[in-house]
């Protein structure tokens, strides 16, 4: 059957030479998800934080992320880092699911039920998806 596993996004700004790592056992389509991030928040009229170091890590580390569903969170932790997004706007437990355009548009990714079984059981109380 489909398993989910909760997988916490912590994003990291530093001054420095400008880099975007993200840290924490990602396959192609997670390394792939910074020229997605970038665009998607260059195009939805927020700023790429320029001459930043940014660092994610999707913890836990030790289990493989797979997949696109990682594009939503990603960026809403690099606008959260660089305070152009009130944390008081976001609940404590929330959960961001989804695919990122290039326009950034929100996109269907798979296994979204069984997240959704996952945070209900976690208590996590808002979720975002497509």
């Amino acid at each position: 059957g489909l398993d989910s596993k909760l997988v916490e996004v912590e994003t990291d700004l530093k001054d420095g030479f400008p880099r975007f790592d993200i840290l924490g056992l990602g396959d192609k389509a997670i390394e792939e998800a910074k020229g997605r991030v970038r665009s998607a928040i260059i195009n939805s009229n927020f700023s790429f934080p320029a001459r930043k170091k940014i660092i994610v890590n999707l913890a836990p580390a030790d289990i493989k992320k797979e997949g696109t569903s990682y594009d939503l969170p990603l960026a809403v932790g690099i606008l959260l880092s660089s305070e152009q997004i009130d944390p008081v706007l976001i609940k404590e437990k929330t959960l961001f699911v989804g695919e990122l355009s290039l326009e950034g548009k929100l996109r269907h990714t798979k296994g979204i039920l069984p997240m959704a079984i996952l945070a209900k059981k976690l208590g996590i109380k808002n979720i975002f998806l497509p």
